[in-house]
């Protein structure tokens, strides 16, 4: 008996060896920190090497840089049509009235393309203005 009681401690022994063995959860921490430190390189004070304070420059970066994607968009908008109104106020003519009448012709171009031709090619724009007011 004896013999089959210290078999049976013996796989016991063997089994929480294996339940306890050490998992190392720093795989990839050093990577992590790398990789955000190296992101606020060259940025002023302590945001660039406190791990902790560079960690919140960067979150904060991620933050500001989604949301001006969206706003970059807006603001190539609101340009383009300041560029469009001025060009076409040299012709008596408002925004407004001319891209109403863009529609009513079938004329399909873009602001920015139409930004473009009243910023560098007057020419080509009065044309498109004639051609509107007819």
């Amino acid at each position: 008996m004896p013999t089959s009681l210290s078999c049976k401690a013996e796989a016991l022994k063997q089994k929480q060896k294996q339940k306890n063995a050490k998992i190392s959860k720093r795989s990839g921490l050093r990577a992590r920190r790398k990789k955000i430190l190296k992101a606020v390189k060259g940025q002023f004070g302590r945001r660039k090497n406190v791990w902790t304070v560079a960690k919140n420059a960067y979150e904060k970066g991620m933050v500001y840089a989604y949301r001006d994607r969206r706003q970059k968009k807006r603001n190539f908008r609101s340009l383009w049509i300041t560029r469009i109104n001025a060009g076409v106020r040299a012709y008596d003519m408002s925004y407004s009235v001319f891209m109403g009448k863009l529609k009513q012709k079938n004329i399909n171009l873009d602001r920015k393309v139409l930004a473009d031709l009243a910023m560098n090619h007057p020419t080509t724009f009065k044309a498109i203005v004639e051609a509107v007011k007819d």
